[in-house]
């Protein structure tokens, strides 16, 4: 009789834990949701979603929304007995898997514009940029933005079509395996077909593949992105003379964004894939389990919130040391402007590159 007994608490403690983590993810993604949500109406209001810089963000945040939408679906299932709650399930994590993934290419489209914006910048500072340059760099981002969209859709249509044909659904009668992402083939999924159960199988395995090959590759291709821009900045500073004050904040926030973005998506997916390697070498819950769960539930689900705070900080800074640049120019004397107005004579390209930039804060 004591083995059962401890089989009833051991279940009642996961049942607790698991409602904790229901609403951390219910909060974080609600958080998401309203961030991602404020910075797409922020561009709509200031007409500025179009706008080469703001394109890309604008469709990393639509990303973000939606996956927050899904995040939030999900915690609101848990618990409850709808009618084809494992159908429901099943599906809505595919939906998720989409749209995350394209988040993980939408943040590598952002991060090479900034990128490129930097080094249209430094190439400015001895020659005007040619308009096949400016050119070359529109058609890249839609290049990079159908391509974010449609390869999550292609890679994620044999989840849809097999795996509702095989019945991996079962996998979701469990409640909780609504709320956690990739959940191993259940036992109630061995009530299934022999072939079914090995479809479902190579579906979890094929989930788990796209999703770690997709982030070890925008991982790799946002660190070279953040070492080309470092690299960049550097000679940028070494090689150009004399810039006025608010021609460097502009370029101090573009390298700053450059630096924070990467630091918001490692943050938000770190404890996912150490989650995911965890479980494929320790399939039982332990505490350490438990632990990145709960990491998982925080930043997972918080990437919109993470984003928005990332741009919105920046954007906070960029009007600051204008501000700053403004006061400095009100308190310098007569002299020292004249000569500044001398020294900026000689670099008009980059002026007008900068001023149009400038003009331009709100994109910013």
């Amino acid at each position: 009789m004591a083995l059962p007994l401890e089989v009833s608490i051991l279940e009642d403690k996961w049942d607790l834990f698991f409602s904790a983590i229901q609403w951390i993810q219910f909060v974080m993604a609600t958080l998401s949701v309203i961030g991602s949500s404020s910075l797409i109406t922020y561009a709509v209001f200031q007409n500025i979603q179009k706008s080469p810089e703001i394109k890309p963000l604008f469709y990393l945040s639509f990303s973000d929304l939606l996956l927050g939408i899904c995040w939030l679906t999900e915690a609101l299932l848990y618990g409850t007995s709808t009618a084809y709650k494992d159908i429901v399930c099943y599906n809505l994590q595919a939906v998720g898997q989409i749209f995350y993934i394209s988040s993980f290419f939408y943040t590598i489209s952002y991060i090479w514009y900034l990128y490129t914006e930097l080094r249209m910048k430094h190439n400015q500072s001895g020659q005007s940029t040619s308009p096949l340059e400016v050119d070359y760099t529109c058609q890249i981002g839609q290049i990079a933005f159908i391509l974010s969209s449609l390869i999550p859709l292609l890679l994620m249509i044999p989840v849809f079509c097999l795996g509702n044909a095989s019945e991996c659904f079962r996998n979701f009668s469990q409640s909780h395996r609504c709320i956690l992402m990739h959940s191993p083939p259940s036992a109630v999924a061995e009530l299934l077909p022999s072939a079914n159960i090995s479809v479902c199988s190579t579906l979890y395995f094929y989930g788990i593949t796209i999703f770690l090959a997709s982030f070890l590759l925008s991982l790799c291709t946002i660190l070279i992105l953040l070492i080309q821009a470092q690299i960049l900045y550097k000679k940028f500073v070494k090689s150009t003379g004399f810039l006025g004050s608010e021609q460097w904040t502009v370029i101090h926030i573009v390298e700053q964004r450059v630096r924070f973005y990467p630091v918001a998506f490692l943050c938000c997916w770190g404890p996912a894939i150490i989650l995911m390697i965890i479980k494929l070498t320790k399939p039982q819950d332990t505490k350490l389990h438990m632990a990145f769960y709960i990491l998982q539930a925080l930043t997972a689900a918080s990437q919109g919130l993470l984003n928005c705070g990332v741009y919105g900080w920046t954007q906070h800074k960029f009007h600051q040391l204008k501000q700053e640049a403004r006061r400095d120019a009100d308190t310098q004397t007569p002299l020292l402007c004249s000569q500044k107005r001398i020294y900026s004579r000689g670099l008009d390209p980059l002026e007008s590159t900068v001023a149009f930039a400038t003009s331009s804060s709100t994109i910013l």
